[in-house]
């Protein structure tokens, strides 16, 4: 079919991180966004759950999918220049790594600190991907989106989009907003995010003393790498737990019982505390049951050592989050979106 096509009952096992050999009624394959209401019409699509699904860097499944698949595989990249700001539209089926190496080859900052994060560009703002003292939103200016409720293609700039910590309009409305396009801005010249820990001293030994957007990059590359498995490897979708954000109140009280807490104040007034150090001090770093653990690399990540199951995996995480409630009164949340339960 032109611009799209369909498989039922297909496999989602290549279809996300974690490896978990779940199956979808039927998979939506999309190359042509324009074709979108065409094939939200079909009566298979529109009476049943529709999932759109990226590189499936950021889910969870705890079972099979009683509905549709849409990934969107579109592609593309329109640059509008004005001054010193470029204006860059990129379709959403474009891989999120594969752009941010393009920026930078461009000569653009500012996604430098994002580099090396899984996933698609559609799928960015709805999770509001942020690492190494960054988040996408900085750099959106707005998003375009087949709107499945009003039944056209709107473009939401970026106050609508309602950004957060991990958090956007998309994820409050999952079931209405089908991204098609990202637009950024992008400077050639920003200022360097380089305080977080472990940047500076891995500039240093790069010898790199005078950094430039590409040095900062891979930086943070040789961190991502020495500290998150590869997923091609193991089964993990990255960073499965969020940091926690508590009141000052709160925050100091930790800090007072556990001076060696790591954490970060806020321009709210509020802590957002460190997920790993919560986690590996409650012990659960390199814990392994069966195919299912925590990686023994970074407290965050939650691995599939071969072939566990959603089910298996989440009743892990719930445990880790249990753990740590009990031992700290904080409850984590996880950062993917999980899909079968309740």
């Amino acid at each position: 079919m032109g611009g799209y096509t369909l498989i039922e009952n297909a496999s989602l096992l290549k279809r996300n991180t974690l490896r978990v050999d779940a199956r979808a009624k039927l998979l939506a394959e999309v190359r042509d966004a324009s074709k979108l209401p065409e094939l939200l019409d079909f009566p298979a699509i529109r009476t049943s759950r529709l999932l759109v699904l990226g590189e499936g860097s950021n889910i969870l499944f705890t079972g099979n999918l009683d509905g549709t698949v849409l990934a969107m595989e579109t592609r593309g990249v329109l640059v509008e220049q004005e001054g010193d700001l470029t204006r860059i539209a990129v379709a959403a089926g474009e891989r999120w790594d594969d752009f941010v190496r393009w920026t930078l080859g461009q000569g653009f900052a500012g996604l430098e600190n994002l580099i090396l994060i899984p996933g698609t560009v559609g799928a960015a703002p709805i999770q509001n991907i942020g690492a190494y003292g960054t988040e996408v939103a900085e750099f959106i200016e707005s998003v375009e989106a087949w709107d499945r409720i009003e039944r056209r293609v709107v473009t939401l700039d970026r106050s609508a989009c309602a950004f957060g910590y991990r958090d956007s309009l998309f994820k409050h409305e999952p079931d209405r907003f089908i991204v098609t396009a990202v637009r950024f801005a992008l400077p050639r010249q920003h200022v360097l995010r380089m305080d977080y820990t472990g940047i500076r001293e891995e500039l240093e030994r790069m010898g790199v003393s005078h950094p430039a957007p590409f040095h900062v990059a891979e930086a943070v590359v040789h961190l991502r790498t020495r500290k998150l498995p590869d997923p091609a490897v193991i089964g993990n979708a990255g960073s499965f737990f969020k940091n926690p954000i508590v009141d000052a109140a709160v925050g100091e009280a930790l800090k007072h019982e556990r001076p060696e807490l790591v954490a970060w104040a806020g321009k709210d007034g509020r802590w957002k505390l460190s997920a790993a150090w919560l986690i590996e001090t409650a012990g659960f770093k390199g814990m392994r049951e069966g195919d299912v653990g925590i990686s023994n690399r970074h407290a965050l990540v939650l691995v599939n050592h071969g072939k566990a199951s959603g089910e298996e995996l989440w009743a892990f995480a719930q445990r880790v989050i249990e753990g740590v409630h009990a031992r700290f009164g904080v409850k984590l949340e996880p950062e993917p979106v999980v899909i079968g339960t309740s």
